[in-house]
């Protein structure tokens, strides 16, 4: 369970009326600080507020587009009149589409970068604007195994992280090269159940699922809280999972490509078909009416543990995590070649 601060941190949270932003949020409440909740739907805000007061922290709900960077500023102006100064930005709010490149429209190509590129760089530019004078301050973009490795049918999700990704790396390197003590960190999610499969714009003929193995949204609500906690380490990665990913697409990218084209359709679908009138919430908020709370629908597949966040802790535990998933990378390699015969 995380400690409470000595002093009570002013927190925003984006996203946060549901999934990871919404057990980050609460995983601030538990240290007892002061966490400014925004997003678009207001009964997910609503019962989001009402957790991170359960447990034993303040909350203000701000209903806010992330794509638009006037809303951002002004829920900033809003969230310090009332609980100070911020201490601490988490960039969390996306959406996306589930669809093969050729089925998406420029619009909706255009509606998932802005929230799910354009957010975070409007989220960290209202950041910096309060912590760049005050030299102190930490930001945290939450990213995805997916910022580094593209697969079948997120495209424009994927290309979202892929653009954090390079955003962030590139803002840290400015910040170090001013020898600012505002600092910025990234943490890399593995699939989550999360109700983004719930309400995410989808043309698959079956429910969209997490690529398994599937973890719940408190695990990466505490790493966002960890992160925070120690942001000088540039990236942290959650899950076994987003560990092999992304060590097998470094070193074997092409036989990944192949895998992928052959398993990632199967594996990104459950076998239930698709109701076609679920929610949507690429252009509205899905949740304005409805709390859908913290979890997806795949409690049940879903590990509540992750041993490799635990040893990611300590650099001692690192080590050892490397050393095993390296060792691990030549017997994955074997394994995917065997599948591509």
């Amino acid at each position: 369970m995380t400690k409470k601060q000595q002093r009570p941190q002013t927190v925003v949270v984006t996203g946060a009326s549901a999934g990871i932003g919404r057990a980050a949020a609460i995983a601030f409440g538990a240290r007892g600080d002061r966490v400014a909740l925004l997003a678009r739907g207001d009964a997910g805000l609503q019962g989001a507020a009402q957790e991170v007061r359960g447990a034993g922290g303040q909350a203000m709900t701000v209903s806010t587009d992330v794509a638009e960077h006037d809303q951002i500023e002004r829920a900033a102006v809003q969230v310090e009149a009332q609980f100070g100064e911020i201490d601490v930005w988490v960039n969390v709010a996306f959406t996306s589409v589930f669809a093969p490149v050729w089925e998406i429209e420029p619009a909706e190509f255009e509606r998932v970068t802005k929230v799910t590129y354009l957010g975070f760089v409007y989220g960290t530019m209202t950041a910096l604007r309060r912590f760049r004078p005050r030299d102190r301050g930490t930001i945290v973009q939450v990213g995805s195994a997916l910022a580094y490795r593209g697969i079948p049918l997120q495209s424009a999700y994927c290309g979202g992280k892929h653009a954090i990704q390079g955003f962030n790396e590139a803002l840290r390197c400015e910040l170090l090269h001013e020898k600012s003590s505002v600092h910025t960190t990234m943490v890399q999610m593995p699939g989550t159940n999360t109700p983004q499969f719930t309400w995410v714009r989808s043309r698959l003929p079956d429910d969209a699922q997490p690529v398994p193995p599937i973890y719940q949204p408190e695990i990466p609500g505490r790493a966002v809280v960890y992160a925070a906690e120690h942001p000088r380490r540039r990236e942290y990665w959650v899950g076994g999972s987003t560990v092999g990913t992304l060590l097998a697409n470094a070193v074997v990218p092409g036989i990944l490509d192949r895998y992928l084209g052959r398993t990632g359709f199967s594996s990104q679908q459950t076998d239930q078909r698709r109701e076609p009138d679920q929610p949507d919430n690429l252009f509205s908020p899905a949740d304005q009416d409805r709390d859908y709370g913290t979890h997806g629908p795949f409690d049940e597949q879903a590990t509540d543990t992750c041993y490799q966040l635990t040893a990611s802790h300590n650099h001692v535990g690192l080590a050892v995590a490397a050393a095993a998933a390296g060792a691990g990378m030549v017997g994955l390699t074997v394994t995917l070649r065997r599948r591509l015969r």
